[in-house]
């Protein structure tokens, strides 16, 4: 496979354009971008099934396995002539590893896209989750119309806001919207600190639980289905080419790497704890949907109103950056021997329009995240997360590997297995 191929390809190395390589500072919070999506919805719910210190020492492991594995990709990356994800697993595994590659980014990122939305229309409409209605923004403060169903308000919302952003031929040229995106993210975390710290002075916080309580609801199986919550919640590493060879110095993404993870490692445990003290055994799958409740004050339905909205937007401005990888991914798979995407208009709107539709049909006939997320987390997340780049270690076509790399690896695979396995199969059981 050419190492020019796909809508990234002028921002390559070796490419004569004259564009402005990109910042590091931009790198990292487009990296946070990806990373901080819709798993931060459901960190909650994981406390609520492990326990905080079981979920506190997972968030950190898989942030540390992530680094790890980008640091395996981008090595390998360098050593080879290649310059995307799939190229990579093409270098290895040859075309059925390509394809393999193509194909878990498809569906992991067209299912991010497809949670984002349900958020949104979660946030903007309400659901029912078991039965019980939860009023949306948008229902609170009108009254319950047509045009403000979970129908109408997500095709305004893709129209008017989400179509212009996804537009970019750049994902430099998100850097200012994606480093809004971050900042309502820590706004939205701040937003439950303080709705977590008035109402533990005011004695209304649950007690949380420290380890995992297994009764007859809950088994020792059921453990594992939180994991790929979390892994879902820390796959961003079909960014990693676009984001790290727009850099002037490839190598700058393993510190643009280090430094967002670090962020979203405390932005994760922060919500998830703070969320988890707010409601306790109530909470949702999507744990903005919690926040639909009156408060006992102005301030306080002020502060639930913030926290539904800032996230709600962070969502907006996340959406167009896994949009372009996806876009990409699809383009490469599709049209492969085509001319760049960018240089091609029609088939850039195409694909666009095409993507948005799909994903806008998908959101309106699921309606809860909580059941994509145990997909993706247990099959496309973790073969992208850990499975690919711990094989291509292993496999090592390059001679760089160290034996301590294939042991990490082998470890990796093994873990990642196990865990996938166990969810799955518990999942299906408890279907039947």
């Amino acid at each position: 496979m050419s190492p020019v191929i796909g809508a990234n390809a002028p921002l390559l190395s070796g490419s004569k354009t004259s564009l402005k390589p990109a910042t590091v500072s931009g790198a990292v919070f487009n990296v946070a971008t990806s990373v901080i999506g819709a798993g931060i919805m459901s960190l909650p719910a994981t406390l609520k099934v492990l326990g905080v210190i079981p979920a506190f020492v997972l968030v950190l492991v898989i942030a540390l396995l992530a680094e790890i594995s980008v640091e395996f990709l981008m090595r390998f990356t360098r050593s080879g002539e290649t310059t995307t994800y799939s190229g990579v697993m093409r270098e290895a595994f040859g075309p059925l590893g390509a394809a393999a590659t193509q194909l878990c980014v498809v569906i992991t990122n067209m299912g991010c896209l497809i949670m984002y939305l349900i958020i949104m229309a979660d946030v903007f409409s309400g659901n029912k989750p078991e039965g019980v209605v939860h009023m949306g923004v948008l229902q609170q403060w009108f009254g319950i119309h047509w045009w403000n169903s979970r129908e109408f308000a997500l095709i305004f919302t893709m129209i008017f806001i989400l179509f212009p952003l996804v537009l970019y031929r750049r994902v430099e040229s998100l850097k200012f919207s994606s480093a809004v995106s971050t900042l309502l993210a820590v706004a939205f975390v701040t937003i439950c600190s303080v709705l977590a710290i008035i109402a533990l002075a005011e004695g209304k916080t649950q007690t949380p639980r420290l380890v995992p309580r297994l009764d007859k609801q809950t088994s020792f199986f059921d453990l594992f289905t939180a994991v790929p919550v979390i892994v879902t919640a820390y796959t961003f590493h079909f960014n990693v080419h676009p984001i790290g060879f727009e850099l002037g110095k490839p190598s700058e993404m393993a510190k643009a790497v280090r430094i967002a993870l670090i962020l979203c490692a405390v932005i994760y445990f922060s919500i998830g704890l703070f969320g988890y003290l707010l409601f306790g055994d109530s909470t949702q799958s999507d744990i903005l949907i919690n926040f639909d409740h009156s408060a006992d004050s102005p301030f306080g339905h002020l502060l639930n109103t913030l926290v539904r909205l800032s996230y709600a937007f962070h969502i907006l401005l996340t959406f167009p950056v896994l949009n372009f990888s996806l876009r990409t991914t699809v383009d490469e798979f599709l049209f492969p021997k085509r001319p760049l995407l960018v240089t091609d208009n029609k088939r850039f709107m195409i694909l666009t329009i095409a993507l948005l539709v799909l994903s806008y049909i998908a959101a309106v006939a699921i309606p809860d995240i909580w059941y994509i997320f145990q997909f993706m987390g247990s099959t496309s997340a973790v073969c992208l997360s850990f499975v690919f780049p711990a094989s291509i270690v292993l496999r090592d076509i390059h001679g760089i590997s160290t034996r301590k790399d294939k042991i990490i690896a082998l470890v990796m695979i093994i873990l990642a297995g196990v865990t996938s396995v166990i969810a799955m199969s518990n999942n299906i059981y408890k279907l039947f």
